[in-house]
């Protein structure tokens, strides 16, 4: 079957939105910093060393550290490796892209009053990488068998369309699919729009043709069904960090970041359907849905590192919740072969219409991290990091409304607080520095399953040339995820193991 593309012809505001749940909230929850090189190679363990312009997004305190005024750039080249698993049926992917990891710079001023415990003070701004969407998979398989049913796509348009009057899903005399499309939605909401593509398709029948009806049944027949299901997304979540750092006495360092956060998420999806069962209508179903979302937020950082003694140091860092304003555009596009007389007739329901959502907030929990450093003078280092960040706490508002209400209750019941530990090591020879890293973090969800638990190591070295630093990374991912086709109706997962790979450059120089 072959698929059309779509041509955008009119914008919708829908005056309700039934879309975002649990997935979007974890998905738009911010990231980790991606950072340097020297900072992944050490797994971002830096809570407690400073000295990185990475390290100043981990912990603000760390931009006191420096002694001289320093800027980077950094690029990465980031491979993600997909093995899908849907009803026993294997396929893989793979997928590159290259961007800019991070950039920024510290200015630091030193006091002149030899009588202050003020020692310095530092102003530093930098962008940082927190989350890369960009993703492509592909997986297919049988739903169903011999001795069970299998399930549908029909399932997600009847869930949608049940208890709703046929004369609330349905084109008016001489209405063409984008006017029906765009009123249906705008008058009633997106579940009438899902109702109405499942009808004018002929997937849905309604018991009697009265306007008043509000039950329907499925012209796909019950068996087994032929799926197949295509992933792609782009985009990213970022911060660009306002610091002010100082050192007071020789021990202890404080600072503050203000964040601002933007984020774009860029997906399409199309499933394929087939049956060739007993009484089936409609035999053949193709669904593509796109959206398109950005969004912008503000948070706040405060830590600190104090030095125990010359070898050892210990940091903490508070990250606020991030509050988020979110815009969503959508766009749907429907095709279905049913069978009439012995003859295959293609059904097309392309709206060509885009929906725009009311912006709506989101509130991302708040993060502690505890650090700690060895440092053996001139020679090496180890740290480790412990965060630990209560996912349960997401909230969509306004809370009073009572579909975020509901999705809130969700999120409660099913995420639950996850701890990240991270541990890194540096050895210098000279002005070769040899580093490695380790991370685990524990899984979001209480199942342990939907999103698992995630483990990485690191491998890196850098040259100090005296006023520029070159520094090289590689470090690997391994996580395994349930990504859910459907909201409702067709609920069935995939099965996704994720290897993600990065190979990171960094270029720094005193000023």
């Amino acid at each position: 079957m072959k698929k059309l593309m779509l041509l955008f012809i009119g914008i919708l505001s829908m005056p309700m939105i039934n879309a975002q749940d649990i997935n979007d909230a974890l998905r738009y929850n911010d990231g980790d910093i991606q950072g340097t090189a020297r900072f992944r190679a050490l797994s971002g363990a830096f809570g407690a060393l400073g000295g990185d312009l990475s390290a100043v997004g981990l912990n603000p305190a760390s931009s006191a550290v420096f002694t001289n005024s320093y800027a980077s750039v950094t690029l990465s080249s980031l491979n993600k490796d997909n093995e899908t698993s849907f009803f026993n049926t294997r396929n893989t992917a793979s997928n590159s892209d290259f961007s800019l990891q991070q950039a920024g710079g510290v200015f630091v001023f030193k006091s002149n009053n030899e009588d202050s415990n003020w020692k310095k003070i530092a102003l530093s701004i930098a962008y940082d990488n927190t989350k890369n969407y960009d993703d492509n998979w592909f997986s297919s398989g049988t739903n169903g068998s011999a001795q069970n049913n299998g399930n549908s796509i029909a399932s997600y348009f009847l869930n949608n369309a049940q208890g709703l009057r046929l004369d609330q899903i349905s084109a008016l005399p001489g209405e063409t699919t984008s006017e029906a499309y765009a009123e249906i939605g705008s008058a009633y909401g997106y579940a009438n729009q899902q109702a109405y593509l499942g009808y004018d398709s002929f997937i849905l029948e309604p018991e009697t043709e009265a306007d008043d009806n509000i039950a329907y049944t499925s012209n796909i027949a019950a068996g087994t069904f032929d799926q197949e299901y295509n992933y792609s997304a782009t985009g990213y979540n970022g911060k660009i960090s306002f610091n002010l750092g100082a050192q007071y006495s020789d021990n202890l360092y404080l600072g503050l970041n203000l964040n601002s956060h933007f984020l774009n998420y860029e997906r399409s999806t199309f499933l394929f359907e087939e049956n060739n069962n007993d009484g089936s209508l409609v035999t053949q179903v193709g669904f593509e849905n796109n959206i398109v979302t950005n969004g912008r937020g503000f948070s706040f950082q405060l830590g600190n590192i104090f030095k125990i003694s010359n070898e050892l140091r210990f940091g903490v860092t508070y990250d606020s919740p991030i509050w988020l304003t979110i815009e969503e555009e959508t766009t749907q596009y429907l095709e279905t072969i049913r069978s009439e007389g012995g003859t295959d007739v293609l059904q097309v329901v392309d709206p060509r219409i885009v929906n725009i959502f009311p912006e709506y907030k989101l509130q991302t929990p708040a993060r502690i991290t505890t650090s700690f450093a060895y440092v053996f003078g001139k020679q090496g280092l180890i740290s480790f990091d412990y965060s630990r960040k209560d996912y349960s706490k997401t909230k969509f508002k306004p809370t009073s409304d009572g579909y975020f209400a509901a999705q809130n209750r969700i999120i409660n019941n099913n995420l639950v607080a996850a701890a990240t530990y991270r541990v890194g090591g540096e050895y210098k020879i000279k002005q070769l520095s040899l580093r490695g890293g380790y991370r685990f973090e524990e899984s979001p969800y209480e199942n342990g399953t939907t999103v698992g638990d995630l483990t990485g190591y690191s491998l890196g070295l850098g040259y100090n040339f005296g006023n520029t630093k070159l520094d090289l990374t590689f470090d690997q991912s391994k996580r395994t995820s349930d990504h859910q086709l459907f909201n409702t109706g067709l609920t069935d997962a995939t099965t996704i193991d994720v290897n993600n790979s990065n190979i990171t450059l960094s270029l720094g120089f005193q000023l």
